[in-house]
């Protein structure tokens, strides 16, 4: 099972990013898809994780800001960030889950910075 995320990059505060993350090698839907992130010298974080059924759970500091969606059939899952403020630079990783199996993307740099 392969994680790979793109979209991160360098954005001024109040601007927009869109991450996505395509799960390849699997045949079965994941329970739980979603992104964490980790700055540096801070642990990893839950951002926003969206469940098979589309229940979602966000970090307090993002909600309002940030929107989790998948595409099932595709095995995607999309992070659409608007509103991005100093605080949100770190690296995003992709996270999916089926049971007792767990896999992570190699995660993608995002930096808020004017």
């Amino acid at each position: 099972v392969q994680l790979v995320e793109s979209g991160g990059g360098l954005v001024q505060p109040g601007g927009s990013l869109r991450l996505s993350c395509a799960a390849s090698g699997i045949i079965f839907s994941f329970d739980v898809m979603g992104w964490y992130r980790q700055a540096p010298g801070k642990q990893r974080e839950l951002v926003a994780v969206i469940r098979s059924g589309g229940l979602t759970t966000y970090v307090d500091s993002v909600k309002g800001r940030f929107t989790v969606s998948r595409d099932n059939a595709k095995n995607m899952v999309y992070l659409q960030m608007n509103n991005l403020k100093p605080e949100d630079t770190a690296v995003y990783y992709c996270h999916a889950a089926r049971d007792l199996l767990a896999y992570w993307g190699q995660g993608t740099q995002v930096t808020v910075s004017s």
